[in-house]
């Protein structure tokens, strides 16, 4: 499989809510950052795309354009359409992905969006006021982490 192929497996799988499918494609040391959960490595990052979907039970809308691979890295564009269960309110998230492979596997995954943008959508008129603020945006990722420490806490008793 060239790397091409396996983001465009990576994203396919999270389209039909595969987590397996997802985490097949990381590396066991994979590195994954982005604005909402911060920095997480090896099974946290695994967990968290198995945790996302679940949590979704499906109802989300992935759609993804752009995948470029050369031998070390690579990039993609996609699209995150689903409702933030904390407030039922529906969220358009337009991210930009980054990837670097070792071993045929993706060794490291960085997801770039406007988390002003994505906390207007969330969060509502506490998005729109506080959003910007590095105090909320700490929130995010300390709440976050919380949740993926809760699901795999769960998950491994």
């Amino acid at each position: 499989m060239t790397n091409a192929e396996l983001i465009t497996h990576f994203y396919q799988s999270f389209a039909n809510a595969d987590a397996e499918g997802m985490v097949s494609c990381y590396h066991d040391s994979v590195q994954f950052q982005d604005p909402a959960f911060g920095i997480l490595k090896g099974e946290d990052a695994k967990n968290m795309w198995r945790m996302l979907l679940g949590r979704n039970k499906g109802n989300i809308r992935i759609t993804f354009s752009n995948v470029k691979a050369t031998e070390k890295t690579g990039s993609a564009n996609w699209v995150a359409e689903y409702v933030f269960s904390a407030t039922g309110r529906k969220v358009v998230n337009i991210i930009s992905a980054e990837f670097e492979f070792a071993d045929g596997k993706i060794i490291k995954h960085t997801d770039t969006f406007d988390i002003y943008k994505w906390t207007k959508q969330a969060l509502g008129l506490k998005g729109y006021l506080l959003g910007w603020t590095a105090f909320m945006q700490g929130k995010i990722q300390q709440q976050s982490g919380a949740l993926l420490k809760k699901y795999t806490e769960k998950k491994n008793s």
